[in-house]
């Protein structure tokens, strides 16, 4: 467990200190976005083997909430956040019938969900509410430094949940059911209700992230944080990295938002192919992302 804390204390370190290094506050910023949400998947994913396609309807309800609740209930950025987490949660409370669903069933209509919450703040009908199709300008509560920290503070919790989850009951009865749901049912396991506690976590991760994100960027649209970009994006560098533990989500998300970084902007075409190689190679040869190649050369990772 200490290893894990040091890992988790040393990222969160890293990237605190890391504007006094290093002037793209943006890129740092998504970074540390990315980081969170494949954390997100990871608890998730990893320790039950949910795979949620529509994983940015979550950050897209959490980004909404804090918005709307500082340009329509007055709220500071910071209670709004919590807001934006509560409200993802909320939606995932409704959303807890999905999960009698298993596999590509889960996974396809958990996608259908959050293209459901799209069309419902996208419409145009709900523009008194939530500005329909034509976005949010959060710039009245714009602070890129208290932005910054409180995304800080969420990469903190999201690190100190996977390490509470390798290292718990809990965790350890969620990776019975991820291996075993009938056999973890004959172990006295509540399945039901130890999923539900690791989908509302991962939900409340994702809403908290979503409302950092919108209170950073400031102007937003519909499009932006309901894109299933956002989604693959957060599993494939979970997965890249290796889920159910908590370096290989950061590992995977630094090498590849690096890398996507360095010549996903400038030259897009490039980066697709290359991502697209890395989500062949890493099916076809790491299922189990880069952490399974430290443990088969005897390194235990975190």
């Amino acid at each position: 467990m200490l290893k894990a804390v040091l890992t988790g204390v040393a990222t969160v370190g890293l990237f605190a200190l890391a504007p006094v290094f290093y002037a793209n506050q943006t890129l740092l910023f998504s970074a540390m976005m990315y980081l969170v949400l494949a954390q997100g998947i990871n608890v998730l994913y990893g320790f039950t083997g949910y795979l949620p396609f529509g994983y940015v309807g979550f950050f897209g309800a959490g980004a909404y909430a804090g918005a709307l609740s500082v340009l329509r209930l007055g709220l500071s950025p910071v209670l709004a956040l919590v807001v934006g987490g509560v409200v993802a949660v909320l939606v995932g409370v409704v959303l807890v019938p999905l999960l009698r669903l298993s596999g590509a069933y889960f996974a396809i209509a958990n996608l259908a969900a959050a293209q459901a919450l799209y069309y419902v703040v996208s419409n145009p009908d709900l523009q008194a509410l939530t500005n329909g199709p034509y976005g949010i300008n959060l710039a009245v509560a714009y602070n890129a430094t208290a932005s910054y920290a409180a995304m800080v503070a969420l990469l903190g919790l999201a690190l100190a949940t996977v390490v509470y989850l390798r290292h718990s009951r809990l965790g350890l009865a969620l990776r019975a059911i991820r291996e075993d749901r009938i056999s973890a049912e004959l172990a006295g396991i509540n399945v039901v209700r130890e999923r539900t506690i690791a989908w509302l976590l991962s939900a409340l991760l994702a809403g908290l992230c979503g409302a950092a994100f919108a209170w950073y960027i400031s102007v937003f649209y519909p499009e932006t944080v309901f894109s299933l970009n956002v989604s693959i994006f957060a599993i494939v560098f979970a997965l890249f990295g290796g889920a159910a533990t908590l370096a290989g989500p950061i590992v995977g998300t630094l090498v590849l938002y690096g890398l996507y970084s360095a010549i996903g902007i400038s030259q897009p075409e490039y980066f697709q192919l290359i991502f697209g190689l890395v989500i062949v190679g890493l099916v076809l040869f790491l299922p189990d992302g880069l952490a399974s190649l430290s443990e088969r050369a005897g390194f235990e990772v975190p």
